[in-house]
């Protein structure tokens, strides 16, 4: 049995184009010889559907499209496609997050997911039941009947060795060992982090050599709001090995044939890819999500505030790799406190990569500002107050600018400053997408010098941005960070170092510390300034509950996973 594996990039909500998009892609499967098709977690759907799952009319289509799809696959082809299935007993919730097998002009339910996280970004006991016992599909391919095991997702998530974590309730791959099935199934819908894709293939590697067969996992693959589902689908046998591999954040389509064919009754499938690095997977999956954030919400082009700083110069390039050179344009807003060096490494930075720019200086708005407000003020504006008014008219002139062209405008800011609240409401923070929001310093510091390394340069090339030569550049790279809002200001003046304030954020906002707890992990660090980190990123809540959508990246965002009060203690 040739099996495909069906990665692609499903618009939430829209049943009849997801619908449309399997169908295609099921008529090239059935070309290339493929016996099942397998799709991801609520691939009609796209995930997260949230609250589009409690619409009736949504549902009463999914139904018309999964009637369509039995209707027009090619004959002998089998879909196995993740849907949201209503439950008519009246209690609440009334959905399972289930899978159906079309086929043979008809479709059922033939698997429903045990374990529902409602950790961190998910929300799912809101909405499904959790289903029971397990999961076994029998098929006849090939002359030859199949045992498939079927799991959805987090119900490969049960080795809480591996995953750090384990949700409470049933072991779906327990649960098979008796049955003993030629081959385990996963629909997934994981959203990327850094090092995810290969924790995934350790926890199939395990269910692997439990059940004594090969896993097959397909992945969703796409940017949906915040959130970026990597693909990197993948087949591993009975010994744990990898088979098969398809690419991360991209739309593909891979085969894998569950017994050896008859000799030339198929074409040979090459030999599987290999995971890149963790800076290109990084860099890849940030595209990704600018790309599909833009597409998605009907932008074409995009606009950012280019200040010669390195983070403005990495969104840049990731917004040329998504839109292309043509679909970004920069506004440079030098102030009296800004460098030469600072002008002149953003115009060079727009060369290199070939986006337009443009430069609005703000001297004379800032003495208007000034003049406006001392009656109000008795006297200038001084200290944070022009600091910020500084941010708020590059803010404004930003926000007039994407209004006027119809642009996404992509907020520059990274994690560390909106961690401690290093930023302007209504000023630097504006933005429709905060694309290194989720990005410590450090981070961005780390990936610009691979960007502009020779270990770059393969991707850069694939994603049609200049192969050779400094991207970011080593002026910008190397520079002290600095906002420029005062003269020879840098961002030490405020905050440590970020090699010492970085992994105390990391501590306190993914492994959820705090100052007293920390102990002997302050290797050094003054107490006093942990605990003055912890106040600052405390104190800036109501900052990040008012910031763009950040693109997360890490395992633990400031979005919809990051539930923290405003008004609280200490």
């Amino acid at each position: 049995m040739r099996l495909a594996l069906c990665q692609f990039n499903p618009l939430v909500g829209d049943l009849q184009g997801n619908g449309a998009l399997l169908l295609a892609a099921c008529q090239r499967a059935a070309a290339g010889g493929a016996h099942l098709v397998v799709a991801s977690e609520l691939a009609l759907w796209g995930y997260p559907a949230r609250d589009l799952l409690l619409r009736p009319s949504l549902r009463k289509l999914q139904g018309q499209v999964l009637d369509q799809l039995a209707a027009s696959l090619p004959a002998g082809l089998g879909l196995l496609v993740g849907i949201a299935e209503p439950l008519l007993d009246g209690s609440q919730p009334d959905l399972s997050n289930a899978a159906a097998l079309v086929d043979a002009g008809r479709w059922q339910v033939v698997a429903r997911k045990q374990l529902l996280p409602s950790y961190d970004v998910f929300d799912e006991r809101r909405y499904f039941r959790s289903g029971s016992g397990a999961c076994l599909l029998q098929i006849e391919r090939q002359g030859r009947r199949w045992s498939l095991g079927l799991t959805l997702c987090e119900d490969l998530w049960v080795e809480e060795q591996l995953a750090g974590q384990r949700l409470e309730g049933a072991d779906p791959i327990a649960a098979l060992q008796p049955h003993k099935p030629d081959l385990l199934l996963n629909l997934s819908a994981s959203p990327f982090s850094q090092g995810k894709a290969a924790l995934r293939q350790q926890l199939a590697r395990a269910a692997a050599r439990r059940l004594g067969c090969p896993v097959v996992y397909v992945n969703q693959v796409g940017g949906n709001d915040e959130l970026v589902f990597d693909g990197a689908s993948f087949v591993v046998d009975a010994s744990g090995m990898i088979c098969q591999q398809l690419p991360c954040s991209q739309v593909a389509l891979g085969y894998w044939d569950g017994s050896p064919p008859p000799a030339a009754a198929q074409a040979p499938l090459p030999p599987p890819a290999v995971l890149p690095g963790a800076e290109e997977q990084l860099l890849r999956a940030l595209v990704l999500g600018v790309a599909d954030y833009a597409r998605k919400c009907g932008f074409q082009r995009a606009l950012l505030g280019l200040s010669g700083g390195i983070d403005s110069a990495l969104v840049a390039v990731i917004a040329c790799a998504a839109l292309g050179r043509s679909g970004l344009q920069a506004l440079l807003m030098p102030s009296p406190y800004s460098s030469s060096g600072s002008r002149s490494d953003a115009e060079a930075l727009a060369t290199r990569l070939g986006f337009d720019q443009q430069t609005v200086a703000i001297t004379e708005l800032m003495g208007a500002f000034d003049a406006a407000l001392t009656p109000a003020l008795g006297g200038p504006t001084a200290g944070l107050t022009a600091e910020n008014l500084q941010s708020r008219i590059r803010g404004t002139l930003l926000m007039a600018l994407a209004n006027q062209g119809g642009q996404l405008l992509l907020s520059t800011g990274n994690k560390s400053e909106l961690a401690v609240g290093y930023c302007t409401l209504y000023g630097d923070m504006n933005g429709g997408l905060a694309v290194i929001g989720d990005l410590y310093k450090t981070t961005v510091f780390r990936l610009c010098a691979w960007l502009d390394s020779g270990a770059a340069q393969a991707c850069r090339r694939d994603l049609g941005l200049p192969p050779t030569g400094e991207l970011i550049g080593a002026a910008i790279r190397l520079k002290a960070p600095s906002a420029e809002l005062r003269p020879d200001q840098l961002d030490s003046d405020s905050l440590p170092d970020y090699a010492i304030l970085d992994p105390l954020l990391k501590a306190y906002i993914e492994q959820h510390r705090s100052p007293e707890d920390l102990g002997p992990s302050l290797e050094g660090i003054d107490p006093a300034l942990a605990q003055r980190v912890y106040g600052l990123l405390r104190r800036a809540e109501f900052k990040r509950r008012q910031a763009a959508p950040v693109l997360k990246v890490s395992p633990r965002a400031f979005g919809s996973g990051w539930r923290m009060p405003i008004a609280a203690g200490p």
